[in-house]
């Protein structure tokens, strides 16, 4: 146990209270030499919010002062929520007063300010700030006489930025800028920056998703030293490197991708066996052969962790030299591979399998549309013609397909079937088309074996007792859940009661509502109490694939935990793992683990926003056309409307004028108090775009009523009394009753 372990061990005992450093040094008996690294070490551990300093010098973990370590997340509004880095506790509510200076994302000490109470959450009040998570902000210059400020990009970033004359860096009013936080806000003042790059106007081609990119802090171009490094690296394999490995290159097989992908990383074989069964072979761009432990690609890659693809532009993990060229299984090039072959029988098991470092040689580069085309008879004998020697395989890969998506399906795998969408832009940048994307036979053939590859590989490693990353998913959220089970139960829906929920209670009921208008509403609810999947060292399980061993094996192109346990695949197969090597994958496994899940939020936020903006443009071209749509999600303040084209549109309370709609949180509806009339999630409406605010990615849609729908307002009781008496009052009167009222 290190030095740190210890220290902490020390401080959570129930027997200890705060002391100071002499107190510390005298207990752990830290002689004259060692002081000065232990007062380091303190320092170090203050700093990581993992101890606390109080006023009076004393030193204790947060947990026992009444503090919590964790991120904040600001809304746009002005308040936040610290999110705990203990899992399973819960989120702190911090009001606007109690920022403290603290911005979106900072790394901060929490005082509990008040613990739950009746179903509210607890509140607290930012104690410190441990790391800043926006030395570096994206805004837009606004000037004035003497000074400058820029308002950021990010509506969660609350404050604008101070920057004065001399640090403006020429930049003009209107100019989308990246400015350097020099000192940070606290209660009675505002940051203060120096701009330090000009991205140009707002509106220009290309300037609206930089600066997402920029405002996410994703890495752009690669550093010259790993372009250099990879440059180096030659387009021929060494004789010596394929004569080591097993040579696959006369077995036919084929990579299956869509039209636009340059990264090719999977290849697939299939062949029908004498007893029956199927002999599956994924074969995998064996990039660590290139990407060398701590090699300069290496570290970049690590840095990156994962590949973000933004519509028109890729930010890929690896340069281009690797990614599109001596890596990508591009057609009838020799390749390094790691194989996977399964033996697969006729109710979707796998029997027996083999793992292996492999040379081969793709016969084709097949697209999803042309293996689907060729499987549903809609190919045109030109195609047939073309690929005649492969259709017999594309035959027998639909037939395992169908196995093996039958076998999750009885194991209980939950199977979301939601549609994506895919925007189409013009040379200009601008969205043009918005479909939805379509999973074909051929998308599910590659999607069913990558799976079953990937589960394979995992259990394998599993039983090998060796440090792996593995993916897991956990069950979902109990108060969630609850909620969905609630609610499920007033549509006449019922899950069983039991202490573990299991995912094929889950899949029952997604079978269940297959095809009834209330398909949607409980799909939609249900993903919302899944928990979100992540890396982990430790083998927990997927629960939404209903597996007990799962990680990612098929993509080390563009995923840096497929390139991680690739090494440790081939360094087990070559007998390369000892004691002390197994000590430090364990580390290393942590670090892949951690920066993978924590840069595939940031991919996945910066890939949502992107989307969300073209979405926004899209609909700005559209203000007044009418739509169909299906109320995707109910609040207290308004219902949001998805479109069949998968955007989503707002139509606030206030947007619904008819009467005073009162939301029923259980239920999931607003229920107007007069009319009665009621809005529900997975009701099918009518709306009118209405306005769009581009800045904040945002739609808004009006519900259209059907012609000739009047509503008559039948009054209360009480109403109607009080309408008859003003009616007694100020209605029709005698003529005499008249001249008596004017001479008034």
């Amino acid at each position: 146990m290190g030095i740190k372990e210890t220290l902490l061990s020390f401080m959570r005992e129930e027997a200890y209270r705060p002391m100071d450093i002499q107190e510390l040094v005298a207990v752990f008996d830290i002689s004259k030499n060692e002081y000065t690294d232990f007062k380091w070490t303190l320092k170090i551990m203050e700093k990581e919010g993992l101890i606390v300093r109080t006023k009076k010098d004393k030193f204790a973990v947060p947990e026992r002062m009444g503090l919590i370590t964790g991120k904040l997340q600001v809304h746009k509004k002005g308040f936040g929520f610290l999110i705990p880095e203990n899992e399973g506790e819960n989120d702190v509510f911090i009001p606007s007063s109690c920022m403290n200076g603290a911005m979106n994302g900072d790394r901060i000490l929490v005082q509990i300010t008040r613990d739950d109470l009746n179903g509210k959450k607890r509140e607290g009040e930012v104690a410190e700030i441990l790391e800043r998570a926006n030395t570096k902000v994206i805004g837009v210059y606004e000037e004035s006489r003497n000074f400058g400020f820029v308002v950021p990009e990010d509506t969660r970033l609350t404050q604008d930025i101070f920057v004065s004359k001399k640090d403006s860096n020429g930049a003009k009013h209107g100019d989308v800028v990246i400015v350097k936080v020099v000192k940070w806000a606290d209660k009675r003042r505002s940051p203060e920056g120096v701009i330090t790059e000009v991205l140009g106007k707002k509106g220009e081609k290309g300037l609206d998703i930089l600066t997402i990119i920029k405002k996410h802090g994703l890495p752009e171009e690669f550093p010259e030293k790993v372009l250099k490094y990879a440059e180096g690296i030659s387009e021929e394999i060494d004789p010596a490197e394929i004569a080591r490995r097993r040579d696959i290159r006369d077995l036919r097989m084929v990579t299956i991708d869509g039209e636009d992908a340059k990264d090719l990383d999977d290849a697939v074989s299939i062949e029908r066996l004498a007893n029956g069964n199927y002999r599956l072979g994924v074969h995998i761009a064996d990039v660590s052969h290139y990407v060398r432990e701590k090699n300069p690609l290496d570290k970049e890659a690590l840095k990156r962790a994962t590949s973000v693809y933004l519509i028109d532009r890729v930010i890929p993990m690896l340069p281009k030299k690797l990614s599109n060229g001596i890596c990508s299984l591009n057609p009838n090039v020799d390749r390094l591979t790691l194989s996977c072959f399964m033996e697969i029988d006729h109710k979707g098991k796998v029997l027996a399998h083999e793992i292996d470092e492999t040379v081969i040689k793709t016969n084709e580069r097949m697209t999803y549309t042309d293996v689907t085309k060729i499987l549903e008879g809609k190919a045109d004998e030109e195609l047939l013609n073309k690929y005649d020697y492969l259709i017999e395989d594309f035959k027998t890969m639909e037939e395992l397909c169908l196995i093996l998506r039958e076998k999750r399906r009885k194991r209980g795998a939950i199977d979301f079937d939601f549609e994506e969408s895919k925007i189409v832009l013009n040379e200009l940048g601008r969205p043009i088309d918005i479909k939805p994307y379509e999973r074909a036979i051929a998308n599910r053939i590659i999607e069913e074996f990558m799976l079953v590859c990937n589960e394979t590989i995992a259990e394998n490693m599993y039983w090998q007792n060796l440090p792996f990353v593995y993916r897991v998913h956990e069950e979902p959220d109990d108060e969630k859940l609850q909620r969905f089970r609630d609610f499920i139960y007033n549509l006449g829906y019922t899950i069983k009661s039991s202490q573990e929920i299991h995912p094929r209670a889950l899949q029952e009921i997604l079978e269940k509502v297959q095809g009834k208008p209330e398909e949607t509403v409980v799909s939609t609810l249900l993903l919302r109490s899944m928990m979100q999947a992540r890396y982990s060292p430790e083998c927990a399980g997927h629960f939404g694939l209903a597996a007990q061993y799962y990680c990612h094996f098929t993509s080390p192109i563009r995923r840096y935990p497929d390139l991680q346990i690739h090494r440790i695949i081939k360094e087990n197969l070559n007998g390369k793992i000892n004691d002390k090597r197994r000590e430090r994958l364990a580390v290393i496994v942590d670090e892949a683990a951690k920066q993978s899940s924590e840069m595939e939020r940031l991919a996945e936020d910066a890939e949502r926003e992107v989307d969300d903006l073209k979405k926004a443009e899209y609909m700005m071209d559209r203000i007044g056309e009418e739509y169909d749509g299906i109320i995707s999600s109910v609040t207290s303040f308004g219902i949001f409307v998805e479109l069949s084209n998968t955007i989503e549109g707002l139509v606030h309370i206030t947007d619904l004028d008819d009467d005073y709609y009162v939301y029923d949180e259980a239920h999931l509806m607003l229920i107007g108090e007069r009319t009665k009339n009621i809005y529900r999630l997975g009701d099918a409406v009518k709306v009118r775009c209405s306005r769009v605010d581009i800045d904040n990615r945002e739609i808004f849609f009006d519900i259209v009523k059907n012609e000739g729908e009047k509503e008559e307002i039948v009054p209360s009781k009480r109403t109607a009394s009080i309408i008859a008496e003003i009616k007694k009052e100020f209605g029709p009167k005698e003529e005499g009753q008249k001249e008596e009222d004017e001479g008034m």
